[in-house]
């Protein structure tokens, strides 16, 4: 099945619903699921999550445990065969490049301090999908365009995210 039909839709679906809850949350993972098996196994869901089998895939929150980095996360997923794709959602801050050059280099408290405290600073939210089959797509809301309408929908817009994320379905 080709499960990149919806997945802009899916990446927009599990960006409004992190966007609902404001700014400054802690990183959040999704796992892709396959709908059909989704309503096979727990048909109870369908009127519980609006869940439609005209979509393919669905996306389902993990848990995190909040004290793992993300690089350290994803280094310990491995997801079942079931699981079609994945999304992180994150936030960082933004500097322009002429800013890096009075940043602490030493110590990163100080470094992320820095940064915090820099006029030129910009918030981002940053949506990673990633499908097993290695297609990927991306979205970008920055807090001072903070609308559903301005968020940019692209496909490698963060490469290394994409890649990461894309690791954790290596064999």
């Amino acid at each position: 099945m080709d499960y990149a039909v919806n997945l802009e839709s899916l990446v927009r679906e599990v960006e409004d619903h992190v966007a609902s809850g404001g700014w400054d949350q802690p990183t959040r993972l999704f796992a892709l699921v396959p709908t059909a098996a989704l309503i096979a196994a727990s048909p109870e869901l369908v009127a519980e999550l609006g869940l439609s089998s005209e979509l393919p895939l669905t996306s389902v929150e993990q848990e995190l445990e909040d004290s793992l980095e993300l690089e350290e996360l994803l280094g310990t997923i491995a997801w079942p065969d079931d699981v079609q794709g994945a999304v992180v959602v994150l936030e960082r801050i933004v500097l322009p490049p002429s800013a890096e050059s009075g940043l602490p280099a030493e110590n990163d408290s100080e470094l992320i301090q820095a940064a915090s405290d820099h006029p030129d600073r910009r918030d981002v939210r940053i949506v990673s999908a990633v499908l097993r089959s290695g297609e990927n797509l991306n979205a970008l809301r920055y807090r001072t365009h903070d609308s559903a309408e301005q968020v940019a929908v692209a496909a490698n817009l963060v490469g290394r995210l994409n890649e990461s994320l894309a690791a954790t379905f290596a064999d």
